[in-house]
């Protein structure tokens, strides 16, 4: 059994690493084998099959469902027709081996029905480009004979599990079927000859392709949709970027990807593809991803910017009156509601690809499951005609009830779900501890600091670059800024929280502090404040869905304390700005708020580099007791750490003060002298 489950993974990992072989979390692998059951003692045939929802390419154990063979093929003889086929998912439960692992999928009788201890179930580009070709059948029996069979386009479900198993019946020389509309099944009576299996009949039909294909399947370049240089290319996806955010936010808040690799540009500049993009797409799991179609600006790249922000605008009431018009074409009394009528991908020629989902994942293999697509259209167009299943069956895949179900049980989003987060000085100190907090509450956040080493190691320490990722930022510079926020756009998609945190101080009298001394300090904090929240906002404005700005004040910003002009001067700027800027851009919902922390001792990058040394010797306290000194002056008697900044930016910004701009909240455990007034 072990060794089965073993060699299982190891095909499964092996196959879901290329993503031409099938796409992030589609398709399913299985083996059959022979285990003991406990209750017994005796010999039970079990079927190990990937789970539903599971990816092939980082499947582990956990991830399958075992079930046992008897009872899975016992249900063929209380099948009730096809009419109730859904019933099945749920008469799988009754059928599995113990406790634990993953529910079964849709694909399970496919797996358990076919006579072959190893099947797998892809989605290869190749595979679909058959599958996909208006003479689909005849292809199949050009490129491999009697090796591989047709299999007409039903949904997935048991009534499919049974075509398969009967067609493997019929033809015991077959090594598995094209699958019309949808992808390929391959099946082997060891691991190894599966996998081979599989990959004969990929490689058969990418070879098939590649020799028998037309030069330019999807037609000559449209002159004035060709690439855009790369930096200009870029530029221009960052300034659309926001707006199509907002348009494709219209429903509910999403999420952004950018793609401009070699296929997509290609793709978009080429003559026929406005009329393949509207055909939408064929494979279930690309459709379920992408929507049945993308919207397409159809201008070329030397229009000005205002006027594709203005199509764009038009294109989107287009797209959503023509889905709706889609979903009230096909749902009945059944139907699970509209979900949603904005585009999930956008194509804008000469530049890109923009896709979009409920968080980075969803929306990145969004992108990644349109390119795919892409390659289908192109591979069926180079040798027939790309026809697709009919907007019908394209319904009933999308809003199918297990699919729906499927959607319900999800958990609940986290406080900040979809919401994009900048932090300046998010290296070290405050900033890390903001960053982490934000990211914990499910932001997406863009760690921006002077040091990119230090910024790209506290990303790293939130997780991949689908929930942070770091640019470097001289918050002094307008145009490092203004790169760094574009920068953001593109990994995101826009910005919605943006965290003033970048700051330095150095403790001085007034005789001894130096015009550079003054100058830094501004123009870190009163400068850097300013310069960041103004590229910020025309991104907030453009996404149009409002935002919050929140300043990392201090308590200086109202006390005033000795040898301290130039930070305390500074402050006071950065407090001003929060109560100029909130009320400037409240009409447009965005929300702007001061926090103002003090003695924050432990982790803080300013105490780190002289401040500590430099107050503590003003106080005439030892260094290392500084941050005890600073709580023991407080009411509360506690030290302030930078988690507890980190708190308060997540209370004004997690939705529960929904309503209040121009506020500070002091983090001091309470000072005195430092009470707003």
């Amino acid at each position: 059994m072990q060794s089965e489950v073993q060699a299982l993974i190891a095909r499964s990992n092996r196959l879901g690493a290329d993503p031409t072989t099938t796409n992030y979390a589609g398709g399913n692998t299985s083996a059959k084998g022979v285990d003991t059951d406990p209750v017994t003692g005796g010999p039970v045939e079990l079927l190990w099959v990937k789970g539903s929802g599971g990816d092939l390419g980082t499947l582990t154990p956990a991830g399958l469902a075992a079930l046992r063979l008897d009872r899975l093929r016992s249900l063929v003889e209380v099948y009730p027709g096809i009419d109730r086929e859904d019933e099945m998912v749920a008469a799988f439960d009754y059928c599995l081996h113990g406790r634990g692992g993953a529910a079964p999928s849709i694909d399970t009788a496919m797996h358990g029905l076919v006579d072959a201890a190893h099947v797998d179930h892809l989605h290869p580009d190749a595979g679909i480009a058959i599958a996909a070709a208006v003479d689909g059948p005849e292809l199949t029996k050009e490129i491999f004979g009697d090796r591989v069979s047709w299999v007409p386009w039903r949904r997935p479900g048991f009534q499919l599990g049974l075509d398969i198993a009967a067609v493997a019946r019929a033809n015991p020389q077959a090594i598995g079927v094209i699958l019309g509309g949808h992808g390929i099944t391959a099946w082997g009576a060891t691991s190894d000859e599966c996998e081979r299996n599989s990959l004969e009949i990929i490689r058969s039909a990418q070879a098939y392709l590649d020799q028998r294909g037309a030069a330019e399947p999807l037609g000559p370049v449209v002159s004035g949709y060709e690439p855009l240089p790369t930096d200009e290319r870029r530029r221009r996806a960052a300034a659309l970027f926001p707006v199509l955010r907002g348009l494709a936010s219209t429903d509910r808040p999403q999420v952004g990807h950018f793609t401009d690799s070699d296929v997509v540009l290609d793709f978009v500049a080429r003559e026929k593809h406005p009329a393949l993009a509207a055909l939408g797409t064929s494979c279930p799991d690309h459709f379920l991803r992408t929507k049945v179609r993308p919207m397409v600006l159809d201008l070329p790249l030397t229009a000005p910017i205002e006027d594709v922000t203005a199509r764009l605008t038009e294109l989107h009431a287009s797209y959503r009156d023509d889905y709706r018009a889609y979903y009230e074409r096909h749902a009945g009394p059944d139907s699970p509601p509209m979900r949603g009528a904005d585009p999930a991908v956008v194509l804008v020629p000469g530049v890109g690809m923009f896709s979009f989902g409920a968080n980075k994942q969803t929306a990145r293999v969004a992108g990644e499951f349109y390119v795919n697509a892409i390659n289908v259209m192109r591979g069926a167009e180079s040798v027939s005609t790309y026809a697709p299943i009919d907007e019908a069956e394209k319904f009933r895949i999308e809003y199918w009830a297990l699919e729906e179900a499927k959607l319900q049980r999800m958990p609940k989003p986290k406080a900040l779900a979809t919401r994009i987060a900048f932090v300046t000085g998010g290296g070290s100190g405050i900033g890390r501890a903001i960053a982490h907090r934000l990211a914990a509450e499910g932001a997406c956040v863009v760690v921006a600091d002077r040091d990119a080493e230090a910024a790209a190691a506290v990303a790293a320490e939130i997780g991949t670059t689908d929930v942070a990722v770091a640019v470097a930022a001289d918050v002094s510079d307008g145009d490092a800024v203004a790169s760094a926020l574009r920068e953001a756009v593109l990994a995101f998609g826009g910005v919605d929280l943006v965290v003033n945190n970048a700051g330095l101080s150095l403790s001085k009298s007034l005789l001894e502090t130096t015009e550079a001394d003054w100058d830094i300090q501004h123009d870190v904090m009163a400068k850097g404040s300013f310069l960041v929240s103004r590229e910020a906002a025309r991104v907030m404005l453009a996404q149009g869905m409002g935002g919050d700005l929140v300043y990392i004040s201090s308590k200086n910003s109202l006390f005033a304390g000795p040898n301290n002009v130039a930070y305390g001067a500074a402050k006071a700027d950065q407090a001003h700005q929060v109560r100029l800027l909130a009320a400037e851009l409240g009409g447009h919902g965005i929300r702007v708020n001061g926090v103002n922390p003090d003695g924050v001792v432990r982790g803080s990058g300013i105490f780190a580099g002289g401040w500590g040394a430099q107050r503590a010797a003003v106080y005439g306290v030892p260094e290392e007791k500084l941050g005890e000194f600073y709580a023991q002056r407080t009411l509360l008697k506690r030290e302030v750490l930078p988690e507890h900044v980190a708190n308060a930016v997540f209370v004004l910004t997690g939705g529960e003060l929904s309503h209040t701009t121009g506020m500070h909240i002091p983090v001091d455990a309470g000072v005195a002298a430092a009470f707003l007034r």
